[in-house]
């Protein structure tokens, strides 16, 4: 059996910044990161990729370059959690224990709950900006669209990750078609699960006004349940003001979907996990997409420390923990430096007084050259960085999307520096 003081679950962004992190704090702990991909992938500029501004390559390096200076690699995946006894369990039959344990193992893409979908997805003028096969054919979609076509973006009732970008990229395909004289030839629909374009009033009446000059359609309450692919055909479920609920077949040339999300399995099935009602948690069996959102099986801790709720020597953070913000990089980088300091008081048998009041950030993509930067805690009030309007449309938003942020991502943030 291996042991490690400090063991981290997930080598994306939450994982390996936590790890550099903590390496910059103190050299000498021992730190291992489970990640079994070789790849890590940069994801906010898959958004770019399918509107044709960003080069999908730029997108992607290998997992080996991040890896901190003296974190040991396990390169494989966590099967089970045994935190009576400090261990995990790897598919490859390997068991790790450790002093603490960091989960950060992001979101699971629930494809497999829209019916018709995986056997679509990529052909048919189905495409997803979610998945970084599917982001370059989102731009061959687009530019095959002519007059009389019909562009459908779904937004699903879970939780998702990066909040804005089921509607991102539609903002970029209308912004496109107008630019090719299509705009008002053809459609453009939002059909979200949801209620409102935004949760947040400031930045949601300056949305509308985008949707208004479009001419896009808003379809409030529309859960897409089915795809025909061959038909170009997606069902959504519409649920009424009285809970009624009736299906909505609508076509379309060009379809991006949206999948629903939940913790990882792995995760979901496990202690870590929020248990229901009657202290039971979720079975496989159970579709995530049918569940209260506590059955989502999101990792239980509390939303100021990040530590577990029940385990004091367990932390996590990033998409799938139950903290209620939205899951974005920007939360992450905000929730790293507060776990690790919460973490570094407890090795030091001190209090924990780092606290992360649920920042989170969307940068909203309205059309090219256009970006509005929604920033705001967990009371959904604007936390703004820069001196003037965010929830105006702006060119240099734009430019920090495209240009700054991703240089930072790989050379700051991943490095523990920011």
């Amino acid at each position: 059996m291996k042991h490690h003081q400090i063991v981290i679950i997930g080598g994306g962004n939450a994982g390996i910044s936590v790890a550099a992190k903590l390496k910059n704090a103190r050299k000498n702990l021992d730190i291992a990161i489970i990640e079994p991909s070789e790849k890590h992938y940069y994801q906010p500029a898959w958004t770019l990729v399918g509107g044709g501004d960003f080069n999908i390559n730029d997108t992607v390096k290998p997992e080996k370059n991040f890896i901190p200076n003296g974190v040991s690699w396990i390169k494989d995946a966590v099967a089970a959690f045994e935190p009576e006894n400090n261990q995990v369990k790897t598919k490859n039959g390997e068991v790790i224990s450790y002093d603490y344990l960091i989960v950060a193992p992001g979101i699971q893409l629930n494809w497999h709950l829209i019916e018709g979908l995986t056997e679509t997805l990529g052909k048919n003028g189905v495409t997803s900006n979610y998945s970084f096969d599917l982001a370059p054919y989102t731009f061959d979609v687009l530019k095959s669209l002519k007059s009389g076509d019909a562009a459908l973006f779904s937004n699903p009732g879970t939780p998702v990750k990066c909040g804005g970008a089921p509607q991102k990229i539609m903002y970029l395909v209308a912004d496109y078609l107008r630019k090719h004289g299509l705009g008002k030839s053809t459609s453009v629909e939002f059909c979200s699960a949801g209620g409102v374009i935004f949760g947040i009033k400031k930045y949601a009446d300056e949305l509308l006004k985008m949707v208004g000059f479009y001419g896009i359609k808003l379809n409030f309450k529309h859960d897409l349940i089915k795809v025909d692919g061959p038909n170009q055909i997606a069902t959504f479920k519409l649920t009424d003001a009285n809970g009624n609920v009736t299906m909505v077949e609508k076509k379309f040339n060009m379809l991006h979907v949206t999948p629903p999300q939940s913790a990882p399995d792995f995760i979901r099935m496990s202690p870590l996990a929020i248990p229901h009602s009657d202290g039971q948690l979720p079975t496989p069996c159970q579709d995530p997409s049918e569940l209260p959102q506590s059955y989502l099986g999101w990792i239980d801790v509390n939303k100021e420390t990040l530590q577990h709720s029940r385990y004091n020597n367990i932390f996590a953070l990033g998409d799938a923990t139950n903290t209620p913000n939205a899951k974005t990089g920007a939360a992450v980088r905000k929730q790293a430096p507060v776990l690790v300091e919460n973490l570094l008081s407890l090795l030091d048998s001190k209090p924990m007084h780092a606290k992360y009041n649920g920042y989170g950030s969307c940068p909203l993509i309205v059309g090219y050259g256009k970006l509005i930067l929604a920033e705001f805690d967990y009371n959904n009030n604007p936390t703004e960085t820069f001196p003037f309007d965010q929830s105006k449309p702006r060119w240099s938003m734009y430019f920090l999307k495209k240009h700054i942020l991703p240089w930072l991502y790989w050379n700051q943030i991943l490095k523990g520096k920011m």
